[in-house]
């Protein structure tokens, strides 16, 4: 039994990884009897991921800590400085491909920040953006304008706004899908395919996926990445 660790920008998550299938935890009720390896990826310090692996360390089970490299089995990454790349982005990129092989991806991980990756149906990523979270993008208006205000009880919709916090939070959500829209625009321009698999992950994962058609929410697609990254570094080491 596996255990994966994703530390982000503003919360821990954790999962066991058992025969195929995967299942959130919580840290405080490990199973540590059947933990066979710790894999983790990390984006800040934890405190709670530091204790983790000093038990781990105690129990002499193995930690392997996730990285982005150039090429990860038939998986390449755009970026020429491949350590500039977030680990949770190249996570969710090879989950991607792992899950839905051959096929156009775009994963849209919609957290604190919203990001967007462009993959290839050969697993080529085609490179990405950073935009600011739907909650960034509304407070950074709201905290440097005078006049633009926000309602916590609006919610964000796809439609055009008839007061302030409608125009604000609809506008944050629609510049979100412009920018998947124009994703789909650069893989065709690219590769010639249509009609690219979208996978929603993150916070407003589920948002952003009742609004795209055809596309998909996965909440644990960076966990899922995590165990691929581990399995796929396992097979890379073989050759």
């Amino acid at each position: 039994m596996k255990l994966l660790i994703d530390v982000g920008n503003t919360s821990l998550k954790a999962a066991l990884w058992h025969n195929q299938q995967i299942q959130p935890t919580d840290l405080s009720e490990l199973p540590w009897q059947s933990v066979t390896e710790v894999v983790y990826a990390c984006v800040g310090k934890s405190e709670q991921l530091n204790s983790v692996l000093a038990v781990a360390s105690q129990k002499s089970i193995p930690c392997f800590e996730a990285s982005v490299t150039k090429q990860l089995g038939a998986i390449t990454c755009a970026y020429e400085q491949v350590s500039n790349l977030g680990i949770d982005r190249w996570l969710a990129i090879i989950a991607a491909y792992t899950l839905y092989p051959n096929t156009p991806c775009i994963v849209v991980d919609a957290g604190t920040a919203t990001t967007i990756d462009v993959l290839s149906a050969k697993g080529e990523h085609l490179g990405g953006w950073i935009l600011p979270g739907l909650d960034l993008m509304t407070r950074s208006l709201t905290q440097n304008t005078q006049r633009v205000f926000d309602d916590a009880n609006t919610p964000f919709l796809n439609e055009l706004g008839k007061n302030t916090p409608n125009g604000l939070k609809n506008g944050a959500l629609v510049a979100t899908l412009g920018a998947i829209e124009q994703a789909k625009i650069h893989l065709n321009q690219v590769t010639g395919s249509h009609n690219p698999q979208i996978i929603c992950a993150g916070g407003y994962g589920l948002l952003l996926q009742q609004q795209i058609s055809g596309s998909i929410f996965d909440s644990l697609l960076v966990m899922k990445g995590l165990n691929y990254w581990h399995e796929l570094s396992k097979n890379d080491e073989k050759l």
